[in-house]
């Protein structure tokens, strides 16, 4: 196996073990008042969780063959923003937390775990 697809292989299994909601829960949760407030909002539009969660939704239903680099790149993206933030979970209950929500529009609901 090449590198590249070594590389490949090691993105794909990242992603689906890190990206826990399947496409039809995240699409859902997109379209909620909570995921649109979440996270970073640039210039008052769409936060950088919520767009991104709209790729991944996309991402989640191609085929395998059919994923371009710039879609393995934002699986990249997507996972490294994941264990970032999990490793800076806040004490206490986060059920209704900011931490959460920013999470759900990467597509990881820590609660699943």
């Amino acid at each position: 196996m090449t590198s590249v697809a070594k590389d490949t292989s090691r993105t794909l299994a990242d992603f689906r073990r890190l990206v826990n909601l399947t496409p039809s829960q995240l699409d859902s949760w997109l379209q909620g008042d909570t995921s649109r407030k979440a996270g970073q909002h640039k210039h008052g539009g769409e936060s950088t969780g919520h767009a991104s969660g709209r790729r991944i939704v996309r991402i989640l239903n191609t085929a395998k063959a059919d994923l371009t680099d710039d879609d393995l790149a934002h699986m990249r993206k997507v996972t490294g923003y994941i264990k970032r933030h999990l490793a800076q979970r806040p004490d206490g209950d986060i059920r209704e937390s900011t931490w959460r929500y920013s999470l759900m529009n990467w597509g990881h609901d820590p609660l699943k775990d």
